[in-house]
């Protein structure tokens, strides 16, 4: 946290002189929204016009309108506004004028049915035009695509700190980093952690927002093992805690959470509460406003279970805490796998641990009831055997006695 406000004070200002050109173009023109905005695709427009006029002023301007538009793409498409009249019925055109007169028209195409012959050399065409761009595309890739290990499954997440919101002081910043379970890894040159810029929040509605867009990238591996067959793979998390600077560069811990990685390739935007751990009294908080200081987190994956947590139960009795705002994440994950592509049982395998990465909160609840039941179970059969031997077997031979007719 040091670099941090080190690396605020190190700041310089920009001087105006070394901007060469505007960032931002505040007030575009057509021309310039037309060049930098457009797809420029060349295209061809021939217009069907009628002469509407009364007799006797035929020619004139004022009664030519634009009967059909025809447009002809550099792609070979062409486009007919208004669509053939088909079933529709007739288009109309009011004239404006004391008479009111009313027009009606249609559109029909009259163009020659193809022949069998020419319409195999036109699919033919097309396919030897679609078979040399096909060429060359493959040309421009190449054939270095980088493939995955078989039964291996790539995850890419690039993701984006959006904002935050509902902090009570300003000037905030976000420190995150990304914990892989077992049978999880990353390349050596992939970082899993990184600190936002310090941000000065806004009023939006009743809530103080901090905009960060800070974005981030994540590759990370997950390989099938052996023992994965039965047991829960689990997904990676990312930890996160929002802290706030004063003016003496001081910081204050804000609030501490957590994120699952979405399971499901795609784009997910995800808000996050956040919380933090309090003291009794008011020179906690007196301390924590003056002097900057407030109770943290030794292990921030507290947050959840912790990984180094060995034991049964984890008990949080008497860990006061307090709600505080949310982070907002947007994250694009993708994933890849020669599993998608196969279709051998090697496949099946590795959609099963699929299905059971994208059920894991799902399956942690079920295991919840399961292991409920095994208590409630283990429990009764301690009180069974705390009781007298002779009520048992009394109250057996009377079930046995039931039971025979």
């Amino acid at each position: 946290m040091a670099n941090v406000r080190r690396r605020r004070q190190d700041r310089r200002p920009v001087e105006a002189s070394a901007l060469k050109s505007k960032i931002i173009t505040w007030e575009p023109t057509e021309e310039f929204i037309k060049n930098n905005h457009v797809i420029n695709t060349p295209v061809q427009t021939m217009y069907i016009m009628g002469d509407l006029g009364p007799y006797g002023k035929l020619g004139h301007r004022e009664y030519e309108h634009v009967l059909c538009t025809i447009k002809v793409d550099g792609n070979g498409v062409i486009t007919v506004k208004p669509d053939f009249t088909g079933t529709q019925g007739a288009y109309r055109i009011e004239l404006d004028g004391e008479k009111r007169e009313v027009w009606k028209y249609t559109v029909e195409n009259v163009s020659v049915q193809v022949q069998p012959e020419e319409e195999e050399r036109e699919q033919s065409v097309f396919r030897d035009l679609y078979g040399r761009h096909k060429e060359y595309l493959s040309g421009l890739v190449g054939s270095e695509f980088e493939m995955t290990l078989p039964g291996t499954l790539r995850l890419f997440v690039n993701g984006e700190i959006v904002s935050a919101q509902g902090y009570e002081y300003d000037n905030i910043y976000v420190h995150f980093f990304l914990e892989l379970p077992n049978q999880w890894s990353s390349p050596a040159f992939q970082q899993l952690s990184g600190v936002t810029q310090t941000c000065a929040t806004k009023t939006v509605g009743w809530e103080n927002v901090a905009y960060f867009c800070y974005p981030f990238t994540l590759e990370m591996f997950f390989t099938q093992g052996d023992e994965s067959e039965d047991s829960l793979p689990q997904w990676p998390v990312l930890y996160f805690e929002v802290l706030s600077l004063d003016f003496w560069q001081r910081y204050r811990v804000e609030g501490y959470g957590s994120l699952v990685l979405p399971a499901s390739p795609g784009l997910h935007t995800l808000t996050i509460p956040t919380w933090r751990p309090v003291e009794l009294g008011t020179v906690a908080e007196l301390r924590r406003f003056f002097i900057g200081g407030s109770p943290e987190l030794e292990d921030i994956t507290y947050v959840r279970i912790p990984s180094t947590f060995k034991g049964e139960r984890l008990s949080r009795f008497g860990f006061r805490t307090e709600t505080t705002g949310s982070v907002t994440f947007r994250l694009y994950c993708l994933q890849q796998s020669k599993a998608f592509l196969e279709t051998s049982a090697l496949r099946q395998r590795m959609q099963s641990v699929l299905d059971r990465l994208g059920g894991f909160s799902q399956q942690s609840s079920v295991y919840d009831v399961l292991e409920a039941f095994q208590r409630a179970r283990r429990r009764m059969q301690e009180a069974r055997e705390s009781l007298p031997q002779d009520l048992i077997s009394t109250s057996a031979s009377t079930a046995h006695q039931l039971q025979e007719p």
